[in-house]
């Protein structure tokens, strides 16, 4: 698959697919950021993508990301539809500084990957599931 993508700055890496070693791709912050603690930032990823039809990208920090600068995703998760695929529709990674905090233009500070959107559903309402429980809580059954 070839996605389109238009670069807003020369001062970060080329997004690179790393085959073999995970299917998620590392962002970069496109320019240099100050924050202090309990801060809120919108930080540029100097990115555009036209996705293809049918998909979206999964933006989320990497496992470093809160060691490192102290900042956590304020969404979780972000979401990029296919419908955000404009010449002025940079991508952003919205965060909140737990601490006083320097990012440099070029820091890997989050990764996406490319999903195929959800298929269309429907809900069936029953009185009852499968008679195999798990106890209702969590992966153990245990409270």
């Amino acid at each position: 698959m070839t996605i389109k993508i238009k670069y807003f700055t020369d001062k970060i890496d080329k997004l690179e697919y790393i085959d073999g070693k995970s299917d998620w791709i590392d962002l970069r912050a496109a320019e240099d950021i100050e924050l202090k603690a309990n801060e809120f930032k919108l930080i540029p990823l100097g990115i555009a993508m036209e996705l293809p039809k049918g998909y979206e990208a999964h933006v989320v920090p990497r496992s470093s990301t809160f060691k490192n600068y102290g900042l956590i995703q304020t969404n979780h998760m972000g979401v990029i539809d296919c419908s955000y695929c404009g010449d002025d529709d940079q991508w952003f990674v919205p965060v909140y500084a737990m601490r006083d905090t320097k990012i440099a233009v070029n820091d890997r500070i989050c990764q996406f990957r490319i999903v195929e959107n959800q298929p269309k559903l429907s809900f069936e309402e029953v009185t009852n599931l499968s008679p195999e429980s798990r106890g209702g809580f969590g992966s153990t059954g245990r409270k």
